[in-house]
């Protein structure tokens, strides 16, 4: 069915939460003729115009470096750079991210301090304010904005007030927000924020992008032990490129390109636009849901705007209809992972997915299976989602 589907001009579409569809523009730009990167002063003026663009998705004036590696690369360079061996950090950990910075904080000798959560809850300022009384010695904390496999947002700005208050350098994964979800780092005090290039941008997977404070540099060029790493490093960055403009090592040039013109079409656009757009078709997604009796997954207030969890049916296979749905209609969703794999779906609807018609073209595809599959549905999806948009 998927063949005479795409025979038909019907392209596959990815309604997954990252990587996403690309735009013909990002992908015209992928195709560049290369230059060498190292040596070409219009590359580096470029990566530097790039490098300012991120930062006003960011709501930055701090650093903005783009790393050669998939937007964990970013998680991990950041605490590898500041985190060291014996230092305390608090782990924001309602959810599978959240639980990964852990995870690298070991691996770089550092304890954490898990402040952990309900996987449909978002945290507070109140929950941070009770851990820090109990470790007062917390150095740095580890927040993520949008917890993809879950489809849950925290209140960053909430989050970071008491970190701040104290002097604690923060490390926040908006891998699945920046561009989709506000978000204003300088206002909000955030140190260090991390983005990817597959989400909301909606560019190639391969590149990770952050931006760091003075105040974080000040504890990464502090440091009493030595980086435990050169690749995920920070310090070469500041000492070579922030410096003198020289690359640490080579670029990865076609996936810049791409990022470059991904971001250009993201701020033509204009962010407010993106933001109200995120937003619309977010809440028509989960009306949509809801009047059909699916159950979503976070609680009122915590859904992010850029994927939408839900509990699958009972008695549904979950892997056999998600295989179904891309074999004979040329779609796919995500399920999940970890302590959720097997019982929630998610929409991605974010960058080039969160568009009207192609979430109308999931609700018809997905109507079509859940009949196959007796999934009982309380209205049209697709009818429902007309009326919401």
């Amino acid at each position: 069915m998927r063949d005479i589907l795409l025979e038909s001009g019907y392209e596959r579409l990815l309604m997954t939460p990252g990587p996403t569809m690309v735009d013909e523009r990002v992908r015209a730009a992928l195709a560049q003729p290369a230059t060498n990167p190292d040596l070409d002063p219009d590359f580096a003026t470029m990566y530097r115009d790039l490098c300012d663009r991120l930062a006003k998705i960011i709501g930055t004036r701090d650093d903005v470096l783009i790393l050669s590696g998939e937007g964990l690369l970013g998680l991990e360079a950041a605490v590898c750079s500041v985190v060291e061996p014996g230092m305390k950090v608090l782990c924001v950990a309602n959810g599978h991210f959240g639980e990964g910075f852990g995870r690298f904080v070991e691996i770089y000798g550092g304890h954490p301090v898990y402040l952990r959560g309900a996987y449909d809850h978002a945290i507070g300022a109140e929950d941070v304010e009770a851990v820090l009384k109990e470790h007062p010695d917390v150095r740095v904390a580890t927040i993520v904005h949008c917890e993809t496999p879950s489809g849950l947002l925290n209140p960053v700005a909430e989050i970071v007030e008491p970190l701040k208050a104290r002097g604690i350098i923060s490390i926040v994964d908006a891998v699945s927000s920046l561009g989709g979800e506000p978000f204003h780092a300088d206002d909000w005090g955030v140190d260090i924020v991390l983005g990817g290039s597959q989400k909301v941008l909606s560019a190639p997977p391969g590149l990770a992008f952050l931006s760091v404070s003075s105040q974080a540099w000040e504890m990464i060029t502090n440091r009493k032990t030595p980086i435990a790493s050169y690749y995920c490093s920070l310090l070469p960055w500041r000492d070579m490129w922030v410096k003198s403009g020289v690359f640490p090592y080579t670029p990865s040039i076609s996936d810049i390109y791409a990022l470059d013109e991904a971001v250009s079409l993201l701020l033509e656009e204009g962010l407010e636009q993106s933001y109200a757009r995120h937003f619309r078709m977010a809440e028509a997604t989960r009306a949509t849901l809801r009047a059909a009796g699916m159950d979503i997954y976070p609680q009122p207030g915590a859904e992010a705007n850029t994927v939408t969890a839900f509990r699958i049916p009972a008695g549904v296979d979950d892997a056999l209809f998600r295989k179904r749905l891309w074999d004979d209609e040329g779609v796919m969703i995500a399920g999940s992972w970890g302590a959720l794999a097997g019982k929630i779906w998610r929409i991605g609807h974010m960058g080039a997915n969160c568009r009207p018609e192609h979430l109308m073209r999931f609700f018809m595809s997905f109507e079509r299976m859940a009949k196959e599959f007796s999934i009982p549905l309380a209205t049209s999806v697709s009818q429902a989602f007309a009326s919401f948009l």
